[in-house]
């Protein structure tokens, strides 16, 4: 009985031995989750504060980096704000002109300071191809001209469309200085050395087609950041000589200010109207179709192209 009696006594020693090993390994497990738990908590409070402490600094801009501009004809509304405007406390200096993303406008909305300003750096390059006009073939020239001048010309184009005529026209005559200047190289030593190079469109060519494109995507495919150009249809109750009915026609705004009759809505409404009369079925072209039309519809017309308000 003695041997039975310690043989039990020692199976149950080891039973108690694994029960408070399990024991310890689920109070060690639980420990650990505590643990986690009491960290991520610990974490989450650091970061509340941190956030409190961001919400609480006073985040300051530099007064000299700021523009102020009134926007106004009347010569006596720039001095009644001058003073008065503060920025952290600073009297900001009003400008006549300022400048968003590259486009320079002035206080009474024109664009002919910028107009000037990309006729100067294009002309500047223009300089510079002629430099080195001589180690260059024809179309290297052209190719030049396109990749490194014409696109001073076309940014942001349909912003400033509303300049005055005078101004415009003279990145057109950069342009034509500079198929003077492709036109005056030496010719080949062989007629199978030439390679023809297409003509290049006026920059007003390419600036209406551009803008015919844009208001389709604004009137036709409804895309949503162009939804400020989209116009109202024009309702014609018959056909004439001088007024064509078309589904696709918009109201065209009316003005007596020559520089609003110029601007993007004034100007292409009238484009479009014109353009949708000659081309059918212009609601069912994609975008690349519409250039297209729009590119042959704009050869087929003058340049300067003469719009009348109908």
């Amino acid at each position: 009985m003695s041997y039975l009696k310690k043989l039990w006594l020692k199976s149950l020693s080891v039973k108690m031995e694994m029960k408070l090993a399990h024991i310890t390994q689920h109070l060690t497990y639980t420990q650990m989750l505590m643990m986690s738990y009491l960290k991520n908590q610990q974490v989450k409070s650091s970061s509340l504060k941190l956030e409190m402490k961001l919400a609480l600094i006073t985040v300051t801009f530099a007064p000299e980096k700021t523009q102020a501009m009134v926007v106004s004809r009347s010569p006596a509304a720039g001095p009644a704000v001058e003073g008065r405007l503060l920025f952290g406390g600073v009297p900001l200096p009003l400008q006549e002109a300022v400048k968003v993303l590259g486009v320079e406008v002035d206080r009474e909305l024109r664009f002919d300071g910028h107009i000037k300003h990309i006729a100067k750096k294009a002309s500047h390059r223009v300089s510079a191809l002629r430099r080195v006009a001589s180690f260059l073939d024809r179309g290297g020239k052209l190719l030049l001209y396109k990749a490194q001048i014409r696109p001073y010309l076309e940014y942001a184009a349909l912003s400033w469309i509303s300049g005055a005529t005078s101004h415009t026209r003279r990145l057109g005559s950069i342009q034509r200085r500079t198929l003077r200047l492709v036109d005056a190289a030496d010719p080949p030593d062989s007629p199978a050395q030439f390679e023809p190079v297409s003509p290049l469109d006026s920059v007003e060519h390419r600036r209406d087609v551009t803008a015919l494109v844009v208001f389709h995507k604004a009137q036709l495919q409804g895309v949503p950041h162009l939804a400020g150009l989209r116009q109202p249809p024009r309702i014609a109750t018959r056909s004439t000589r001088t007024v064509l009915t078309s589904g696709d026609a918009v109201k065209v705004p009316r003005s007596r200010a020559s520089q609003h009759q110029r601007t993007f809505v004034g100007r292409v409404s009238r484009m479009w109207n014109s353009f949708t009369a000659a081309v059918p079925h212009i609601q069912e072209m994609n975008t690349q179709s519409v250039k297209l039309a729009a590119n042959r519809w704009r050869l087929s017309k003058p340049t300067p192209l003469t719009l009348v308000i109908l």
